[in-house]
């Protein structure tokens, strides 16, 4: 009945803000179109203001569907980017009973004060300070009560309204409705444990570690559980005031230019980087040891890359850079992002005809998250295969670079990032990466190449070609690309030594 009566109010709600227009004609629909009349704002306003009237978990979803640019109309996503969690918060008592069910003590035992009004409140959880009994001060994340139950009941909705219309709709069907839903849900379950995202905050800092540019809080790990987060209290100024920015004499060209370094040292070096990098979650120190600093907030949506998505974007960032449109076309069917059957020309003369039109401005003058945003849309019509962890960098690009102009309107990022990534390519093609996968690998072989007597032995002993076979198999699959660095470094001991010999000579 529950759920019901809440179906019922989301149809009202879609009714009054006239969404209709995102539905399929259907027979008898005349009365429903009748009923919503004609609004006169632009359907992407509409959207974000029902989203807004349904609660904080449409509101989040409309947050999380802004970021599919690769599906949405730009006016769509454009509209859903200005949704904000304004979410009054729970009573007081109710988060004190919270942390003392989930961390088992009293409250007066856990800290030695500790503010009941809450500092800030969003959909899924509330924040308070405090303070420990070293003095030590200290930020402390709720869950929301019963929120998982609140989650799971609209989700359910969202999964039925997902697959009735694309059921209904072809050009439903082509936006994938159920996909990103399920993306959604992912997204929501990762922030509905505390735990990981203290430690995904805990593995930033230890990124960061010695970094002159970022400041990530510690956990203290003792009072954390999956509903309550207890981290080092930041000072700072939210990055979006500039004026007070100003008046502290921070440097903001610099702070620019090291927003842009923070985020590619993050995707290039640790494959490890925040994905939600808007300016409530970003602030800067404007005084004492950190001063000048970043300081990164809400780590409850982080991104992963692989060495093979890394050595992908480098090489794609490098050739948008040096407009080598056949490159990136080579790269994509390399990663296997298209279909084998795709013709590298055409391909090629399609990402020339978004590109050329960009570069045809002076370079302060081109986003490159929106470039990036061109190329996406344009890969539906070679059916590319976007990648989830590239669409989160495509947002958390936008985020920075949109950041960084409006600290510094004349940021080039392509100024500032070419560098980094050639320096990047270098250390991973040149002689540097080749002695550093040789030490990483080195022990692999040692363990491995032993096993193979072993393994024989077995499978014989047991009279089974089998095992045999598929031992023999998948340890000439694992040394395959050894042997491969093997040859290489073999054949550089010989140009070394030929050279050394007429050197001598």
């Amino acid at each position: 009945m529950i759920r019901l009566l809440r179906l019922v109010r989301i149809f009202a709600v879609a009714v009054s803000y006239g969404l209709h227009e995102f539905m399929p004609r259907m027979p008898g629909d005349f009365v429903l179109r009748f009923l919503a009349g004609r609004r006169s704002e632009p359907r992407g306003q509409r959207l974000r203001e029902a989203f807004e009237r349904l609660g904080p978990i449409f509101v989040k979803f409309g947050q999380v569907l802004s970021t599919r640019r690769d599906l949405l109309p730009p006016d769509i996503a454009d509209e859903l980017a200005k949704l904000q969690d304004r979410v009054p918060p729970f009573p007081s008592p109710l988060a004190v009973a919270q942390i003392e069910r989930s961390l088992g003590r009293p409250l007066g035992e856990l800290f030695a004060t500790f503010e009941h009004e809450p500092v800030a409140s969003a959909s899924i959880a509330q924040v308070h300070l405090g303070t420990l009994a070293d003095g030590r001060e200290v930020a402390v994340k709720v869950l929301r009560p019963a929120v998982e139950d609140e989650v799971a009941k609209d989700l359910a909705l969202l999964h039925t309204a997902a697959a009735l219309v694309e059921r209904l709709s072809a050009e439903a069907r082509r936006l994938r409705p159920r996909d990103v839903v399920a993306e959604f849900e992912h997204h929501l379950h990762e922030e509905l444990d505390l735990m990981r995202e203290a430690a995904n905050a805990s593995q930033l800092r230890r990124n960061f570690e010695y970094s002159p540019l970022l400041v990530v809080p510690e956990v203290h790990w003792d009072l954390c559980s999956q509903r309550v987060m207890t981290m080092e209290r930041m000072h700072g100024a939210p990055v979006s005031h500039i004026g007070v920015l100003q008046e502290k004499g921070i440097d903001l060209k610099a702070l620019a230019r090291a927003g842009v370094e923070i985020c590619f040292t993050q995707v290039f070096r640790d494959g490890f980087f925040h994905a939600d990098m808007h300016p409530g979650n970003i602030l800067v120190a404007v005084e004492g040891e950190h001063r000048g600093r970043y300081i990164a907030l809400d780590f409850g949506i982080m991104g992963t890359l692989t060495e093979t998505d890394k050595s992908y974007l480098a090489q794609n960032f490098l050739a948008f850079f040096n407009r080598d449109y056949r490159r990136v076309a080579q790269a994509h069917l390399d990663a296997g992002w298209v279909p084998p059957g795709t013709r590298v020309d055409q391909f090629e003369a399609a990402i020339r005809s978004v590109c050329e039109p960009v570069f045809a401005r002076p370079l302060r003058e081109i986003y490159f998250g929106r470039l990036l945003l061109r190329l996406f849309q344009l890969s539906r019509r070679f059916n590319v295969e976007i990648q989830p962890q590239l669409v989160m960098l495509q947002k958390t690009l936008l985020n920075v670079e949109g950041l960084g102009r409006q600290l510094d309107p004349e940021l080039n990022l392509w100024v500032t990032a070419k560098p980094f990534l050639e320096r990047w390519m270098n250390e991973q093609i040149g002689w540097r990466g080749f002695v550093r996968t040789l030490r990483r690998e080195a022990p692999y072989w040692a363990s491995t190449l032993p096993q193979l007597p072993r393994l024989v032995h077995r499978a014989l002993a047991e009279d089974r070609l089998g095992p045999l076979r598929l031992a023999v198999d998948r340890l000439a699959d694992e040394q395959a690309r050894r042997n491969r660095l093997l040859a290489v470094l073999i054949a550089l001991a010989a140009i070394a030594l030929v050279l050394l010999g007429i050197r001598l000579g």
